[in-house]
């Protein structure tokens, strides 16, 4: 079993939309802690884990 495959038996049944907004909400965060030094890097980051969410949940999700 791959870590993705027990990242997705963790989660279950929890809402890949919950999900993103957390990414979005941590990408603020840091964007708002760093002053946007790394805004570029962050949006980055946030659309790999973006994209994970939709792979573990079996779709695109909007």
């Amino acid at each position: 079993m791959g870590i993705f495959d027990a990242m997705k038996d963790k989660l279950g049944d929890v809402d890949p939309n919950q999900l993103k907004e957390g990414v979005e909400k941590a990408g603020d965060f840091i964007d708002e802690k760093t002053g946007g030094k790394f805004a570029e890097q962050v949006d980055k980051g946030q659309e790999l884990a973006n994209d994970q969410i939709d792979r573990l949940a079996g779709g695109d999700q909007a």
